[in-house]
């Protein structure tokens, strides 16, 4: 399980995946683009969308979705304009996760993260660094450095070249 202590910053950019809303700390991501043309790569893991040209940088897709098995946000044209990629940094390699919708950033006290329940939504506990009480139900904080292991991690930087 992750530790809720490593919440360096208590800034999370959040955005939605079907019906849950899910935080990353602010210092992993890099920036928020809208949806592009997303090339499709052969043997790629079947949750790799493809790549996309990033101003001459090639970013592999990453579908959460797939990943989970969660269910799209069934989405209205506002929802639309709201969905892209969050790009992130994860040791050094820029990749994208596409989200359903962007939220916004909010801060966080580090006294307001409870440990995850043992499973969410389809994500493992492993993948989640903590959970946040809102009004509206749950913000699930992910952990990105836990989302891929090494190996995965690996296969994903070789579909850049």
């Amino acid at each position: 399980m992750a530790d809720v202590n490593r919440l360096v910053a208590n800034q999370l950019v959040t955005f939605q995946l079907g019906e849950e809303l899910y935080g990353i700390n602010i210092m992993d991501v890099k920036e928020i683009v809208r949806v592009q043309a997303i090339r499709a790569i052969p043997n790629a893991p079947p949750y790799v969308e493809g790549i996309f040209n990033l101003r001459s940088e090639i970013i592999p897709i990453i579908n959460l979705h797939k990943r989970f098995h969660l269910k799209k946000l069934v989405s209205s044209e506002e929802d639309e304009l709201l969905s892209g990629f969050v790009i992130l940094d994860i040791e050094g390699m820029k990749l994208g996760i596409i989200i359903d919708r962007i939220s916004r950033v909010i801060t966080i006290e580090k006294e307001e993260v409870q440990p995850p329940p043992q499973m969410l939504s389809g994500i493992g506990a492993e993948y989640i660094q903590g959970v946040v009480r809102q009004e509206e139900g749950y913000l699930i904080i992910l952990d990105i450095r836990d989302l891929f292991n090494p190996k995965e991690l690996q296969k994903i930087a070789e579909l850049r070249r």
